[in-house]
């Protein structure tokens, strides 16, 4: 039947197109433009075909009425020119059947009918043998024979672009339903689903389809396959960022979760490493292979992956990132089954080597690292010193958060808090064995370091006082470096060294000692000052004697020459004195003898003058030898009540002070010699006004 309506296409189409170019090279100066638009109408335009297909010539029929009028045509002949034109045209479309498809279109062909009757299968959309209704088969580019319009009608759709950067789902209408274990249809070999017969017969399934379309041209049978693009995502309530090709950032890694596939097995949590489907873009070879719906221990790395949203979610988390001074102890919880490498001396816990489920026996340094966050936990482990506090001080590292000051009782029972500082290193290739013995480096902290400290401080000071703790702090900080050192060596850690800080005794015991401590200090500090006092008498008498050693030597000199000169002195004296001695004898007896003689002298003339007159004469040589005046310089007196008197002798007395030297007075009877009085400075005053009444010489 195919083959005779192919020979039968083929006839008539030569016939047809032979007809056709007679009529236009006969009538070409007689086409109207009515014919021109009755081909557009139909799409009867220069087109390609098929190469199994003739070549058709059709001529362009120009027409004008500036040729009608050159050609002089009447009526009468145009109108047989159109009517032959019309049935040239009408009878291949409606007698032969032809169909034009454009370039860029593709022809969707429905049956409307079949001579014997027969239909679809049920539960079938497609025709795959000629049935009535949609047929699998579509029209390529090209003309088309035996598709007479009362048997076929051919919807003609525009091929499917699908953009650069983006990606098309399918949706098929028709086909084998699929597995109740399976979510989409399996891949099969259609051409990218341009082909619906092979989709059809190679056992395509309904439904959403694994498979999708990437940037490119296609050829669809939409009657079979729905196509769903970012254009029209949304009308299918789908975010049109899904149907783009996805991509994976440089510092980031693509955890993946499939949405097909077998069930992951039981005891695991993420399906196994799936080799050959290109990174999760062939989901049919991922299925195939053995591929477990859930999360996949299996990455994306950086990059643009083309991926089937139905079939794959994809969340993007940072890389791992190790910093400089730690190491990442990986903790996996999917792999192959543990087999213990860390060897029969170390009994706490289990190594694995990479690939299996444990603790990872080699750590991961400083850097970046692509791994699963969801089926890994990197623990950080320091490898720089670690220094813990307890009391109220934190490190960056927070280890030591909970850690406070150690309260502890001595011997004598007094209770006293005790800060103390501990530092630890963990070498990179110890650290898995510390994560597997307790964890992680906060287990490390809270269930060993604390307790083997804190007990150690708290036994070692029930061995001594108070007191004794406080004397011996460097003694008893030795002893627990020692001690502490080999104790948590047993757990891979290395004590570097423990620190005694802060130590707080009770308030009481501590205000008694320092009562003490006070009061020796002070008299340490008396005796000190007393000595100073001391030795500054003895530097002030050493600098005095310095000082005053020329005078004390002068003063030695001057008591020897005073010594010498008292010894003279008293010669001296003794000397006058025996002088004196003997001169006074001498005067006694020159005064004995004078007085003898004026004894001899008064009783001769006694004798001879007698007693007065003897006396007068002795009193006038006395006046005469003394200047004594008995008659004044100036006499006043008056007679007959006149005052001139007194006041010439008042004149005369003024005149005899001026006439007297500065700073003396004239002798009186009183003062013989004259009287200069002076003042305490030595000089002179003003000298009274003294009358002297002379005697008479």
């Amino acid at each position: 039947m195919n083959k005779f309506k192919s020979s039968f296409a083929k006839i008539a189409g030569s016939l047809v197109a032979s007809l056709a170019v007679a009529g236009s090279v006969s009538y070409t100066s007689f086409a109207n433009a009515s014919t021109v638009e009755t081909l557009r109408a139909n799409n009867i335009a220069s087109v390609s075909v098929k190469p199994t297909q003739p070549q058709p010539v059709i001529a362009q029929l120009q027409t004008s009425n500036t040729q009608y009028q050159a050609m002089q045509l009447s009526p009468g002949v145009l109108v047989p020119i159109i009517v032959l034109g019309g049935v040239i045209v009408f009878v291949p479309l409606f007698f032969g059947g032809l169909v034009v498809i454009g370039e860029r279109e593709v022809g969707i062909v429905v049956r409307k009918f079949t001579l014997s009757g027969r239909g679809l299968p049920a539960g079938r959309l497609i025709a795959l043998n000629g049935e009535a209704g949609l047929q699998a088969d579509t029209l390529a580019p090209g003309w088309h024979w035996g598709y007479w319009p009362w048997q076929y009608s051919v919807r003609k759709e525009s091929v499917v672009v699908v953009p650069q950067g983006e990606i098309a789902l399918i949706v098929a209408a028709d086909g084998a339903s699929n597995p109740p274990e399976r979510i989409l249809g399996k891949i099969v070999d259609c051409d990218n689903f341009q082909d619906a017969r092979k989709f059809l017969t190679h056992g395509g399934e309904k439904g959403r389809q694994m498979g999708f379309l990437t940037a490119g041209t296609y050829r669809i049978n939409t009657a079979l396959f729905k196509v769903i693009m970012a254009s029209n995502a949304s009308a299918h309530g789908m975010n049109p960022e899904h149907l783009r090709v996805y991509n994976v950032a440089s510092d980031k890694v693509g955890i993946v979760t499939t949405l097909d596939g077998l069930p992951i097995a039981g005891g695991e949590i993420a399906g196994p490493t799936i080799d050959g489907h290109d990174n999760f873009q062939n989901g049919q070879k991922f299925i195939d292979a053995g591929g477990r719906r859930g999360l996949q221990e299996q990455i994306l790395l950086s990059g643009s992956w083309n991926l089937n949203p139905w079939f794959v979610q994809v969340e993007q988390v940072p890389m791992t990132e190790i910093p400089i001074g730690y190491v990442g102890v990986v903790i996996s919880f999917v792999g192959q089954a543990q087999e213990d490498v860390s060897g029969a001396a170390f009994t706490h816990g289990n190594l694995v080597n990479q690939g299996h489920k444990g603790v990872w026996v080699e750590p991961l340094y400083p850097g970046k690292h692509p791994l699963n966050s969801r089926i890994m936990k990197i623990e950080l482990v320091p490898t720089t010193n670690i220094v813990l506090n307890w009391s109220g001080r934190t490190e960056r590292h927070s280890y030591d958060a909970k850690l406070a000051s150690l309260t502890v009782r001595s011997r004598d029972g007094f209770a006293f808090d005790l800060e103390v500082a501990q530092i630890i290193h963990v070498g990179a290739l110890d650290a898995p064995k510390v994560i597997s013995r307790v964890g992680s480096m906060q287990n490390l902290v809270d269930h060993v370091l604390e307790p083997t400290i804190g007990n150690y401080f708290r036994n070692s000071a029930q061995n001594c006082t108070v007191l004794d703790f406080l004397t011996a702090r460097s003694e008893r900080q030795a002893e627990a470096a020692e001690y502490i050192k080999v104790a948590i060596r047993a757990y891979d850690v290395q004590a570097i060294d423990t620190l005694i800080g802060d130590i707080q005794p009770p308030a009481t015991l501590m205000q008694t000692q320092t009562d003490r401590k006070i009061a020796e200090e002070q008299r340490k500090t008396y005796e000190v000052q007393q000595a100073a006092q001391t030795q500054r008498q003895q530097l002030v008498r050493e600098t005095a004697l310095a000082d005053i050693q020329q005078e004390m030597v002068k003063s030695e000199q001057s008591v020897h020459i005073a010594d010498l000169k008292a010894q003279a002195q008293i010669k001296q004296a003794n000397g006058e004195a025996e002088g004196t001695k003997l001169r006074a004898i001498a005067e006694a007896e020159g005064i004995r003898a004078t007085g003898n003689a004026k004894a001899e002298t008064y009783r001769a003339g006694v004798e001879a003058l007698g007693p007065q007159g003897y006396t007068a004469m002795q009193l006038m040589q006395i006046i005469g030898d003394r200047n004594v005046r008995l008659i004044p310089d100036i006499l006043v007196g008056g007679s007959n009540g006149s005052t001139n008197g007194l006041v010439d002798g008042l004149l005369s007395l003024i005149l005899w002070n001026q006439t007297a030297k500065p700073g003396e007075t004239l002798p009186t009877p009183l003062h013989p010699q004259p009287i200069v009085k002076t003042q305490p400075n030595g000089q002179s005053t003003i000298p009274p006004i003294v009358v002297d009444f002379t005697g008479d010489k």
